[in-house]
């Protein structure tokens, strides 16, 4: 026979219950995350040293040491989804990551406005020191060519092999990243390649090609080289940017519009490098999103654009 309860231990065993209930709720606001492979990734054998993560008083984190590059899901509404999806890559100079401000704020935006987004974890290169950088590198043994290059490509592969899990037209998935990341948006987007018809593992069979190349401060903006079958760009910097990112940027306008590929160029005057997107911003900054949505959908990579 059941011992009744005491009337002291009621109040803890709902307290107790409640607090199930809103961890179950918050864990079903968690977005998933997803390994690009789940074995470990070709180049990273050997190397298990866990992730680093700081996170600074407005609550934002930068990840370095990256070793399981992985992707975190951000999917829109059913009611809401428009069929198109973004690989969003942050910045961080190759030796860190935004992944808030440059990552999973943007991812988060785009979702609540029916667009599914995946923040990309990339592996970190080894880079020089130079003088907006700390004086150490990242002491990882990947390139920028070899190990981020794989990393963008396996997602791209990723999302088009489950495009019917999330809801997302493998034709309408595109890629956009800011800094560093934009620099990750080019390389993909110039060295695309077709789906492996015949291998083994079937995410490989997907091509890699980008829809659409959403292009924020890119670095290196020099190697941009569009020809007549470069995705559509998005091209977007700060006016107070450095001068290889704000003055060039214009001069990448004109090698799209040579190469006959649709493009638009967008400069904020006074905003300067890595602005990303924050909720605190009440300026310029903080409409870009816009700007960007409003290109998707006239570009008609939105099924329910007007």
């Amino acid at each position: 026979m059941a011992l009744p309860l005491s009337p002291m231990k009621i109040p803890a065993l709902l307290f107790a219950l409640l607090s199930l209930l809103t961890l179950s709720v918050n864990a079903a606001d968690i977005p998933p995350v997803v390994l690009l492979w789940p074995n470990g990734a070709p180049g990273s054998e050997g190397n298990t040293s866990p992730e680093k993560v700081v996170t600074n008083a407005a609550g934002e984190r930068t990840i370095t040491n990256v070793n399981v590059p992985s992707l975190t899901v951000f999917l829109p509404a059913k009611d809401k989804a428009t069929g198109a999806g973004v690989i969003v890559m942050p910045g961080g100079g190759h030796y860190q990551l935004s992944f808030d401000s440059e990552g999973c704020y943007v991812a988060q935006w785009l979702a609540d406005h029916g667009i599914a987004a995946f923040v990309l974890k990339y592996r970190l290169a080894k880079v020089a020191p130079r003088a907006t950088r700390p004086p150490e590198d990242t002491g990882a043994p990947y390139t920028m060519e070899k190990d981020e290059y794989n990393d963008v490509a396996r997602a791209m592969r990723l999302v088009r092999s489950r495009a019917t899990e999330w809801e997302t037209d493998p034709a309408r998935l595109g890629v956009m990243g800011f800094s560093a990341g934009g620099e990750l948006c080019t390389l993909i987007s110039q060295h695309y390649e077709d789906g492996k018809a015949d291998a083994t593992d079937p995410i490989d069979r997907q091509g890699t090609k980008p829809a659409f190349q959403g292009l924020f401060y890119p670095g290196n903006s020099q190697s941009i080289a569009p020809d007549k079958d470069s995705p559509p760009a998005f091209l977007l910097c700060g006016g107070a940017d450095r001068p290889d990112i704000s003055e060039n940027l214009p001069n990448v306008y004109l090698l799209f519009k040579k190469a006959g590929v649709p493009v638009d160029l967008h400069i904020l005057a006074g905003v300067g490098h890595g602005f990303g997107l924050r909720a605190s911003y009440k300026d310029a900054r903080s409409e870009w999103p816009q700007l960007f949505y409003g290109w998707l959908r006239d570009r008609k990579f939105l099924k329910q654009s007007n």
